[in-house]
């Protein structure tokens, strides 16, 4: 093991390495949990405060292991758990959301080991059958600084960031987590900076060190991490500030345009588009894939480059003399 782990994970790193490999000396199992002799022992006994019943030998051959016979109550899970986990695990190995990919291809083999054979040649048919068409993360989240932050929201509890923002200058934050969401490739964090006295997001590949604070604090109510990512992203100022109106309604427009393009707002008149755009044209030729119809609002050169789109459109599709 190369990182430090909390006791809880040890106990049960513990139990499976007795479990697969039978009677181990006490030196190569506190080498293995990365653990003095004392701590090893001390483990042994919450094992058997557990019910499990630890076998020790003394001597130069001696060592720990379970009592002969004694089997673990199986974990179970009927077809549709077990497809629900095996998809979820694959869907973490392929998107590459955790530095963690020993860990995942570890928890689908022990998902494999514990399944009923025909469930398990399932599973291994669809996971071998499904391809997924996803947007991988950037950079896989850490996993220290994840449950860290994870714990920091889940519990309402500041945490001190030092943090690396896109122009490389480092500073320090402390930050009342709201939430936590993989967004548009990347992990974010978003919550009060009382370093700017309002909400910011953090990205997550850009935390250097997270350390939990005992200041605790209270999360305004109903608030999305991912609506605040979504109006944040689409609204960085650009170039150009473009508005404009479309005739359909939210559901429809939300199908045809992503998160990263714009924020949308419903009106009386159909959904109002905002957007900062640094290439008039690329964003030209999304409106031009559009279904429904709509209306520039601004800038005026926007429909300057939709009609170049269109002009090119008809060039392209006459006969060629």
């Amino acid at each position: 093991m190369s990182q430090s782990y909390h006791p809880t994970t040890r106990v049960l790193a513990l139990l499976e390495l007795l479990q697969n490999q039978g009677q181990v000396s006490g030196a190569d199992l506190a080498r293995m949990l990365e653990i003095d002799r004392r701590s090893l022992r001390r483990y042994i006994v919450t094992l058997e405060e557990m019910g499990i019943p630890i076998m020790t030998v003394r001597g130069r051959h001696g060592g720990y292991s379970i009592m002969p016979g004694f089997k673990l109550p199986p974990m179970m899970f009927n077809e549709e758990e077990g497809f629900a986990i095996s998809i979820a695990l694959s869907v973490a190995r392929q998107m590459k959301l955790l530095d963690a990919a020993s860990s995942i291809e570890s928890a689908q083999a022990k998902l494999q080991r514990i399944l009923p054979d025909k469930l398990r040649q399932r599973l291994k048919a669809a996971d071998a059958a499904i391809e997924l068409n996803l947007q991988s993360a950037v950079v896989p989240a850490d996993k220290e600084i994840l449950a860290r932050l994870s714990h920091a929201v889940a519990h309402k509890q500041s945490i001190h960031l030092r943090y690396r923002g896109a122009n490389d200058v480092e500073s320090e934050r402390m930050v009342d987590a709201y939430g936590l969401a993989f967004h548009a490739a990347c992990w974010y964090v978003v919550g009060f900076c009382h370093l700017r006295q309002d909400i910011r997001s953090f990205r997550l590949d850009r935390v250097i060190q997270a350390d939990l604070q005992t200041l605790h604090f209270d999360s305004p109510v109903h608030f999305s991490v991912l609506s605040y990512l979504r109006s944040a992203v689409a609204t960085i100022p650009r170039a150009f500030s473009v508005e404009v109106m479309l005739k359909t309604d939210m559901q429809r427009a939300r199908r045809h345009l992503p998160d990263t393009i714009a924020v949308l707002e419903q009106t009386t008149e159909g959904v109002l588009l905002y957007n900062q755009s640094e290439d008039l044209t690329w964003f030209a030729r999304q409106l031009a894939a559009l279904p429904f119809d709509f209306e520039i609002r601004k800038p005026a050169q926007l429909q300057i480059e939709l009609k170049e789109v269109a002009n090119r459109l008809l060039r392209d599709c006459l006969p060629k003399s």
